[in-house]
């Protein structure tokens, strides 16, 4: 029989199995990743009420309502096409006039934003227009006794505070959207029998763009491991939340369209990353960061807590925390300059690139790097499953939520305790709530935080020595909170106050 995996055609004895058609792919998912599989395909139109209004400040897209209002916006809506706005305030703007067969009043009503009203302008049915409202607000539009309102503003919203007089309607486009009647399932049941015609799908592929370097470093970093875990699903999108909270810049904006990666860079759900399945038009909190070349049938398939397999074009270049002479290497296979400051030799490992973002090395083809000895990187792991809370603000401070390799700079060193304190001070924004309290004596090597008990609360200390009183950061139990352990804590027993280590996690 004849399969599809990942659009290449493979043949197969009957009655073969999920994993033996794989096999005989090559393909190769990520541990705990899903497999998307496909069985018939097919789609019918769906009539609705959206529409398109294409403006000459941008896209509206609006949605209307059940109500009788809707004949006049299909008897007049060829009038409606080509109207200008006849005045625009803080609490709205009016599209028109055209002639049209609404019945008025002369009573006032309250609006809220993002309503669209259909009224009589000067109470004269001749001179009907559409009122965009801008900011709740009571006034009489000469609207018929239920208050005239046609529709709601869904899509394009930033289009509406531009619009100004002069500004048009140049087009009116009716949205039809698909319902998907094709037979999928996700899994990873690798004994899953097939049938002829079947598609498989293992990845999804993403290219990033050269408009959105952090933007793109950002995803890098999220899909590092090869994955992308879904935590959220919607109709027109899947997100993932692994690096929310984490500062990001806008760069580049473009519409939303099927497969457009974006990354939010402002307002609730900063550093959220999103996969669009559904078109949908531009937000100036949204940077678009990339797009899916192959693959959107797993991603459509992808439900919330599962892993995606993600190949990402360009691969990252990410150098900290390698040996020096594995980055030389690799630079010189893509032919990127290099520049080393700092301890050469077989001993030196990589700690800091600049520039740091992939797309930049790659458009400057050159690259400089920071090295140190290796007895300064030293390996740690991290209780994530014990201390969520406290591994945020940990990973936040140092780096680690986007990088292999993050800095800890020596504060205080007296007898068998370092004191680190990061050059990040997120105490004001980062909980740190008492969290994997010790309850007994604190092994040689702990990594501890102080939490909110403390009145140095942030403090990273390690403890080199065991301990039954205090915990690593020199304080007693209830104010520490213990986020994982050194695994090199030989490396630790000459720094001094004012150096900076470079921490390695070992996932």
């Amino acid at each position: 029989m004849r399969v599809f995996v990942d659009g290449k055609e493979i043949e197969l004895d009957e009655k073969s199995s999920l994993g033996e058609a794989l096999k005989a792919a090559g393909a190769k998912p990520a541990q705990g990743a899903i497999i998307g599989v496909v069985k018939g395909r097919g789609e019918q139109s769906l009539q609705t009420n959206s529409y398109w209004l294409n403006t000459t400040k941008g896209k509206l897209r609006i949605e209307l309502l059940e109500n009788d209002l809707q004949k006049i916006w299909h008897e007049s809506i060829n009038d409606i096409v080509s109207s200008e706005v006849r005045w625009a305030s803080t609490s709205g703007v009016a599209f028109g006039p055209f002639s049209s067969s609404i019945s008025f009043g002369r009573e006032a009503h309250e609006y809220n934003r993002w309503e669209i009203v259909i009224g009589a302008a000067g109470f004269e049915a001749e001179k009907t227009q559409l009122i965009f409202v801008r900011r709740r607000h009571s006034a009489a539009y000469g609207v018929p006794a239920e208050g005239g309102l046609l529709a709601h503003v869904v899509g394009g919203k930033n289009t509406l505070d531009r619009l100004e007089i002069g500004d048009k309607i140049l087009a009116i486009e009716p949205i039809v959207e698909w319902q998907d009647l094709t037979e999928k399932l996700a899994t990873q049941d690798m004994t899953l029998p097939l049938e002829d015609g079947m598609e498989v799908f293992t990845e999804v592929q993403v290219e990033l763009m050269e408009d959105a370097p952090y933007g793109a470093e950002f995803f890098l970093a999220l899909t590092r491991g090869g994955t992308l875990k879904v935590d959220s699903v919607s109709s027109s999108y899947i997100s993932s939340d692994q690096l929310l909270a984490e500062p990001i810049i806008f760069e580049h904006r473009e519409p939303r369209l099927e497969g457009a990666v974006t990354v939010r860079t402002s307002g609730r759900g900063l550093g959220r990353i999103f996969i669009y399945k559904a078109d949908r038009t531009s937000n100036p909190g949204h940077s678009v960061v990339g797009h899916v070349n192959a693959g959107m049938d797993m991603v459509k398939l992808a439900g919330p807590g599962q892993l995606v397999t993600v190949r990402v074009k360009p691969e990252r270049i990410m150098l900290m925390g390698s040996k020096l002479s594995d980055a030389l290497l690799l630079l010189k296979e893509r032919g990127i300059e290099v520049e080393v400051d700092g301890q050469g030799g077989e001993d030196a490992v990589v700690v800091k690139q600049d520039p740091r973002a992939t797309m930049e090395i790659l458009k400057a083809k050159k690259v400089k790097l920071l090295t140190m000895p290796a007895n300064r990187l030293v390996a740690i792991e991290l209780y994530h499953d014990l201390a969520p809370k406290t591994l945020d603000y940990f990973r936040h401070v140092t780096g680690l939520k986007e990088r292999p390799v993050g800095p800890l700079p020596v504060y205080f060193v007296y007898e068998n305790t370092i004191l680190f304190k990061p050059e990040i001070d997120a105490v004001s924004y980062k909980e740190l709530l008492p969290e994997n309290k010790p309850t007994g004596p604190i092994p040689a090597g702990s990594i501890g935080i102080s939490n909110q008990v403390s009145k140095k609360i942030g403090l990273v200390g390690v403890r080199l020595v065991a301990d039954k009183r205090y915990g690593p950061s020199g304080e007693k139990f209830e104010a520490t909170n213990i986020i994982g352990r050194v695994l090199e804590p030989e490396k630790l027993k000459d720094v001094k106050e004012g150096e900076t280590i470079y921490v390695l996690e070992v996932r």
